[in-house]
């Protein structure tokens, strides 16, 4: 800024020098000698202003502060900070943000930050191209729910997209929000609730019905003395029948009952490679008696865990109830189930159960953690309604994922 200001002295300065050579030589008696020596001492302040006009020329513009004046070296390190800061934040938003090309219809898809990254990275989205043109498909200005498939199942979606111009060019900023934990978790509370109410009602209409077919029983045998054996036995047959019918739906209930009750998980720190050894030592001899085996494996074998023990147990023996069932029915000769134990990306304990049964098909999978659900003749549909209410209880999701080969695959993600 100092050598700005002297540039302009030096210019200030040399105008007032020709204007002072000019004037005397207006001045002076017009001699040709006096004539050329002001010419000739014009010439050093001409080449001053000359220098000094190139000089100013050459200098950048100056940056303006908010207030007015020139940018000082300090308010452009509080802007770049500003700058890195805002980056960071956007990098680690837990949005996926990604930009499309055009305002409209196809165009190029570039992810933003970390999160769009990683959705599209080898490992989550099974089809990264199918979820490409999902993205593109959607409209300007509207918020929808998506749903796409990753390599832990069906996950669904919360996507909003704006329309914006960057030096001149069209194009669309995506933000991709997944709320497929957010929906679970409402699912189950307005399940637990609905549960809650059927089997209060339920109860307190087979309690007494129960109470009463057994009580009219004892009546009956009293009384048979007095009436006929026919009519006697009509009767015993079906307050008989009445009774055990009674009891088992009040057995069936308390079963439903089962699932609006869970307790609150009590994590404590576990050693998976200990949790496993004790659950292969409970489910072993049932698998080895149909001719079957369980592997498990966890990596590392120091792999531990801030876990319920006793749900987590509770969950998996559940999960290879239903393989050992579906291997039976399917007629397996030998059937065979894997559970596994690892880190994912993000430090995130995945469980994995896999088996070689008939699987589940793809009509069905997205409704057979529903609570009543079952496609066994004498099921409940209660074993993987509890296996999700007990990982769910335990900060955790399950996913029926999709299997690489024959079989089913149950991941579980805490």
């Amino acid at each position: 800024m100092a050598s700005e200001r002297r540039l302009q002295v030096g210019v200030a300065a040399a105008v007032a020098a020709l204007l002072a050579l000019a004037v005397a030589a207006d001045a002076l008696t017009p001699e040709p000698r006096r004539i050329v020596l002001c010419a000739l001492l014009g010439l050093m302040p001409a080449a001053l202003l000359w220098r000094c006009l190139q000089a100013l020329g050459r200098r950048p513009p100056r940056m303006e502060a908010t207030g007015g004046g020139a940018a000082s070296p300090r308010d452009c390190d509080d802007k770049l900070a500003a700058l890195l800061a805002l980056e960071a934040r956007l990098e680690h938003a837990p949005i996926a943000l990604f930009r499309l090309d055009h305002a409209s219809g196809a165009g190029a898809l570039a992810p933003l930050n970390g999160s769009a990254r990683r959705l599209l990275a080898p490992g989550r989205a099974s089809a990264p191209a199918a979820l490409r043109e999902l993205l593109a498909a959607q409209p300007v200005g509207q918020r929808r729910l998506v749903s796409f498939d990753t390599e832990r199942g069906a996950e669904r979606a919360l996507v909003a997209v704006s329309a914006l111009a960057l030096h001149g060019a069209p194009q669309r900023l995506v933000a991709l929000m997944p709320v497929e934990s957010e929906l679970e978790a409402e699912a189950l509370n307005a399940w637990r609730e609905l549960v809650q109410v059927l089997t209060h009602e339920i109860m307190n209409s087979l309690t007494p019905v129960a109470s009463l077919s057994r009580t009219a029983c004892g009546l009956l045998d009293d009384a048979a003395a007095t009436l006929p054996a026919d009519i006697h036995a009509d009767l015993d047959t079906a307050l008989d029948a009445i009774a055990r019918r009674a009891a088992s739906l009040v057995d069936f209930v308390a079963s439903y009952r089962s699932l609006s009750t869970v307790p609150a998980a009590q994590p404590q720190r576990v050693a998976l490679a200990a949790e496993f050894a004790r659950l292969a030592a409970l489910v072993t001899p049932g698998w080895q008696a149909m001719g079957g085996q369980v592997v498990f494996a966890v990596e590392p074998a120091s792999l531990e865990a801030v876990i319920d023990a006793g749900q987590l147990e509770q969950a998996l023996i559940n999960l290879l109830k239903n393989s050992a069932e579906a291997a039976a029915a399917a007629g397996v000769a030998q059937p065979q189930a894997t559970v596994t134990a690892r880190l994912s990306r993000g430090g995130r304990l995945r469980i994995e159960v896999a088996d070689n049964g008939p699987g589940v098909p793809a009509a069905l999978a997205a409704h057979i953690f529903t609570p009543f659900f079952s496609t066994k003749k004498q099921g409940r549909g209660i074993g993987l309604a509890m296996v999700r209410h007990l990982v769910h209880a335990n900060g955790g999701t399950v996913r029926y994922a999709r299997p690489v080969g024959a079989g089913a695959r149950f991941m579980l993600t805490f």
